[in-house]
């Protein structure tokens, strides 16, 4: 059975803050430190593009199954245990990565590491429970840009720590983090109890009535996939377009292109709090136009480092921002339900991001950039389009 909701705790102190921003930030780069190393994995195995594409998606993929299967057991078991126990799974997978003796084997791993990399999206709604109403975009916001700063840092270091030492060296050092990070949580995060008594058989059938119920929990969670898409759709064929290039550029260069994209990262929070007194029309419908301009740099541009780079910031302004203004409406929806109502967002999010992954790489790999170009403003423009049919209906 469903419980009221707990009382608003005591607004959680700058350090626990930002101990919850680097979690959700280092455990979600987990996901990405593949995507630069992909031409060093390819060679290690002997393999095709397109069968080392499969390892960024074998990835979300993981991760999007976690969304759907994991996430909901944080209405229902504390979320502390949670959270440090995943974080100490994913050492173990990123361990299984560093051992991987074959292709199959990496896929494999890959896709356990997606599953264990979750963690984010139990601290998101922890910190969401620390915050009252009118600071639920601030908190989301805040922990936001953490996983925002993970996901894009974590292209740089993986491209200069394998650049320089091997993909393998990268997870490893990787592994190490994971375990002090546990130990970290374990200390010092606050116990937050479950928000429900459900039976996990009711929890996860739950999971259909609220899709039923919330009409904007469906609408946002379409944009979400469609703008993941886009966002995956770049990141993945971005180390094949850059080795194809006059400069024939390596792991290194795609890492720093991370680099760049912590500019937008770090002003997309600023939607957050937007989101908190604006319709989804004004704060959704400038992220996805924002997406869509990135998109046109990159066919513009693209051929350049300079071109690319504009494209980056954009890109991942826009789709990060989109997320967080699509993360801060669901969160407000009911405090009782929030770790479901962030599975169904979830995985449709990376739902979207493996298929843009798959399609980007069989894109590419047929059309080249120009194809590219076209999927992620198809993805973009397909967003947009809804969010105004939904907004004018």
């Amino acid at each position: 059975m469903e419980q009221a909701a707990s009382p608003a705790p005591q607004p959680a102190s700058r350090r626990l803050a930002l101990l919850l921003a680097a979690a959700a930030g280092l455990t979600v780069a987990n996901l990405y430190y593949n995507q630069p190393l992909l031409g060093l994995i390819r060679r290690t195995f002997g393999a095709s593009a397109r069968d080392v594409g499969q390892v960024a998606t074998a990835t979300q993929l993981g991760y999007g199954l976690a969304m759907l299967l994991l996430v909901p057991l944080g209405d229902r078991y504390e979320r502390r245990g949670l959270i440090v126990g995943m974080t100490a799974a994913s050492a173990v997978a990123l361990l299984g990565v560093v051992l991987a003796p074959s292709l199959a084997a990496l896929l494999a791993m890959s896709l356990v590491l997606g599953v264990t990399s979750m963690v984010p999206q139990y601290v998101v709604p922890f910190a969401a429970g620390l915050a009252g109403a009118g600071d639920r975009g601030r908190a989301v916001g805040s922990v936001m840009s953490g996983v925002l700063v993970g996901i894009l840092a974590s292209r740089t270091l993986a491209g200069f720590v394998g650049g320089s030492y091997g993909w393998r060296a990268m997870y490893a050092v990787a592994a190490a983090v994971m375990l002090v990070l546990a130990v970290l949580l374990r200390v010092a995060l606050p116990v937050q109890r479950p928000e429900t008594t459900m039976p996990l058989r009711e929890l996860y059938r739950s999971l259909f009535g609220l899709v039923r119920e919330y009409r904007a929990l469906r609408l946002h969670a379409l944009l979400g996939a469609l703008t993941f898409a886009a966002f995956s759709a770049f990141w993945t064929t971005l180390t094949f377009h850059l080795a194809e290039l006059p400069g024939h550029y390596g792991s290194e260069t795609a890492g720093l292109f991370g680099l760049v994209g912590v500019a937008g990262a770090l002003a997309a929070p600023l939607f957050g709090r937007y989101a908190d007194r604006a319709t989804p029309l004004a704060v959704n419908g400038l992220a996805i136009a924002v997406l869509l301009l990135g998109y046109g740099a990159f066919a513009l541009g693209g051929g350049s480092l300079f071109g690319l780079a504009v494209g980056v910031v954009l890109l991942d302004l826009g789709a990060q921002a989109n997320h967080i203004s699509n993360q801060t409406r669901i969160f407000n929806l009911d405090p009782r339900r929030r770790s479901r109502l962030n599975t169904i967002y979830m995985s449709s999010y990376f739902g979207g991001g493996a298929a843009g992954s798959a399609l980007g790489i069989a894109v590419y790999e047929r059309w080249g950039w120009v194809g590219v170009c076209a999927l992620g403003l198809g993805f973009g423009t397909t967003a947009l389009a809804l969010l105004v049919r939904s907004e004018t209906r």
